[in-house]
């Protein structure tokens, strides 16, 4: 079965190629995604991502969430959130998520594809009270302009609204957050709310994008994605996401493995990789370097650079140039500290 979301038929008559995405039915396009994800880069875009599962739970399970994520997430003040992730026993990422503390309690949000692993997984734990929230969809407003067509397109100013913190506006909660390397706001509202906000943004030149757009632009901000950047096997250290560990005196599920690790230091890290010739890297490639091979997790051609890009999963203490087999061929390439873009503008050295 393949779920809809709210804003389907809007999709259909702006024209948006519909594909299947972890169970649910989302516009891959609305007709050009190198346009679609440049329009983000120079104005303003929105994305639907109702598909992401959301959760609340009550202030009861602070201490039950301090052994479930690697972050102390019951130490945000109200209205703030964090990037997290929640570990296996052998330290392996089942998810990366966000959580936003909210004056009754906490909003987390985690990736659609692994939505019943997660649930499995809190339940498992302790079966606490949680409290999905398919009553809601979920709309990413992004790009330099996002905030000036969010107050102009509903009248929320949300400028003074810090990075990864949150305002509430009724049933409406919009968090300064994002998964584009731009400025802009998720924000998560009624099912009932959400095609009058979808056409209101419309009409203040906001851009439909889909999840084309979304891949390339997360790519550019050297963001992981789950199920590809890393999964149930790969260590957060393995991951460029040791930084999201809180390393106190609080023991949390998967902490002995990772902390091993880091002692003894991770044999494969995850790196930027940039092609210096023609050709476009992909996910599952051989990359030769000069401490051994490793492979590339994600790889596209940018719209913003003019060539590929790419993260790979190398041996530790890999650097310079590299070669990456594709279709056969050794392609010359450059192993590159990530983000490769933020802002529009290259970042990477």
């Amino acid at each position: 079965m393949t779920f809809d979301t709210a804003l389907r038929d809007e999709h259909v008559a702006a024209g948006a190629k519909m594909v299947e995405f972890a169970g649910w039915s989302m516009p891959l396009h609305y007709g050009s995604q190198v346009a679609e994800h440049l329009a983000v880069r120079g104005g303003a875009g929105m994305f639907d991502v109702s598909h992401m599962a959301t959760f609340d739970l009550s202030l009861d399970v602070s201490g039950w969430l301090r052994t479930l994520l690697v972050s102390d997430v019951t130490a945000l003040a109200v209205g703030h959130a964090r990037y997290t992730v929640m570990l296996n026993d052998a330290g392996g990422v089942i998810d990366d998520l966000i959580v936003y503390r909210r004056a009754n309690g906490y909003r987390m949000i985690t990736n659609a594809g692994t939505r019943a692993r997660v649930v499995d997984w809190l339940r498992r734990h302790g079966d606490p009270a949680i409290a999905p929230r398919d009553d809601m969809s979920i709309v990413a407003v992004q790009g330099p302009d996002a905030l000036e067509k969010l107050r102009e397109s509903v009248g929320i100013d949300a400028h003074d609204v810090a990075s990864f913190t949150s305002l509430e506006a009724g049933d409406w909660l919009v968090g300064r957050t994002g998964y584009t390397g731009e400025d802009g706001v998720e924000l998560f509202l009624p099912n009932s709310d959400v095609v009058d906000f979808w056409r209101k943004l419309r009409e203040v030149g906001v851009e439909p994008c889909g999840l084309g757009a979304r891949d390339t632009l997360r790519l550019e901000a050297g963001l992981n994605l789950n199920g590809h950047d890393m999964d149930e096997t790969i260590s957060p250290l393995q991951a460029n996401l040791a930084w999201t560990i809180d390393w106190d005196e609080r023991e949390f599920i998967g902490r002995e493995v990772v902390a091993a690790e880091r002692e003894a230091r991770p044999e494969r890290v995850l790196r930027g990789l940039v092609l210096t010739e023609k050709g476009v890297v992909r996910e599952g490639q051989t990359v030769r370097t000069d401490r051994g091979d490793g492979v590339m997790t994600s790889g596209l051609f940018s719209p913003t650079l003019g060539y590929s890009i790419g993260l790979a999963r190398l041996p530790r203490g890999a650097r310079g140039e590299c070669t990456v087999d594709i279709r056969g061929r050794w392609k010359s390439a450059r192993i590159v500290k990530p983000p490769f873009v933020r802002h529009g503008d290259k970042v990477f050295k």
